[in-house]
């Protein structure tokens, strides 16, 4: 019987690199496609892992990584750049679309969109999101990944294979990429926060990985799923408690008008020196959103037991 071929774009970043670690030890072939980053040695090496370099502007790149491919999840993008505005329409809509052109040519059977549930607009645990695509979003990165579900469906349509949206609440433990940067600038006496409570939904990174695989792997999977655990909190609580446990200082509770200005500080460097900006006003405007996802076709069809309830159980992880 042949094996399940699975590509994952983005596969050298924060969490497409912690997806094909543990994909890597399943009984399939993967195939990691990368632009600029290369994936780890240990990655690399593998019997059952191909590397591909690819370029989402150049349809022609894709191809070779996406032969005999059953399933692609997708996390290729920009993150930490100033103005994103500007270019999100781009490197979210477009490439998209780039991918699921040469996807729908080679036959490839499911599509997986790593999304969020701030598409639908602000949702909280009393009137959560519902997988909905009517939202109406107010910042740009959650309404560029709005477009990015309407092209996965509108394509699937058209095309014929399993569309899979995965609105993922904050990914949080050790190594995730935001989480760590919060944690040094709470170090650093840095760390700021809004005063108005901020509903978050969560799921812990060993959690998140195990969905995700069962969605690639798991016969009849489509449509759209939201992925959090069952803890109620806003991100003041938890980013107060998650730099406790680290013993570094909590946030301080700042005016808005600071933490935006400390924004504009860091896109206008980010603009001048090609460096990555760890913060951006649409960043903030997407962080003041309360967010919290209906999980219940999740835990029905893709995790029923999960390994961490709240961030709580999991604090460890940090």
């Amino acid at each position: 019987m042949t094996k399940q071929r699975i590509a994952i774009t983005g596969a050298a970043g924060n969490l497409g690199s912690l997806l094909a670690q543990k994909l890597q030890q399943e009984d399939v072939e993967l195939n990691l496609l990368v632009h600029n980053k290369k994936v780890p040695n240990d990655l690399s090496d593998k019997k059952n892992v191909s590397v591909f370099k690819i370029d989402l502007v150049k349809e022609n790149t894709l191809f070779a990584a996406f032969n005999n491919v059953d399933t692609i999840v997708h996390f290729a993008g920009v993150l930490f750049k100033a103005n994103p505005e500007k270019f999100l329409p781009e490197t979210n809509t477009q490439y998209f679309k780039n991918l699921l052109n040469v996807a729908t040519k080679q036959q490839v059977k499911r599509v997986i969109l790593i999304s969020f549930p701030h598409v639908e607009g602000e949702t909280t645990p009393q009137n959560p999101a519902t997988g909905i695509l009517s939202g109406k979003p107010i910042s740009s990165h959650a309404q560029t990944r709005l477009e990015e579900e309407k092209l996965l469906f509108q394509y699937a349509e058209q095309y014929k294979f399993e569309p899979v949206s995965l609105r993922v609440g904050m990914v949080y433990g050790k190594g995730i990429l935001m989480i760590d940067a919060a944690q040094w600038f709470a170090r650093h006496y840095l760390l700021g926060i809004w005063k108005q409570p901020t509903y978050i939904h969560l799921i812990s990174k060993d959690d998140f990985v195990n969905t995700t695989i069962i969605a690639a792997i798991k016969p009849n999977i489509q449509g759209i799923y939201h992925i959090g655990d069952e803890g109620i909190q806003t991100l003041q609580q938890f980013l107060d408690d998650i730099t406790t446990y680290k013993k570094n200082p909590t946030p301080w509770r700042m005016p808005l008008w600071m933490i935006m200005t400390a924004a504009r500080c860091f896109e206008f460097y980010s603009s001048i020196s090609g460096n990555r900006s760890p913060l951006t006003r649409d960043f903030i405007k997407i962080g003041r959103v309360s967010y919290y996802g209906d999980t219940k076709r999740m835990r029905l069809e893709l995790l029923p037991t999960l390994k961490y309830k709240t961030y709580k159980e999991g604090i460890n992880l940090f």
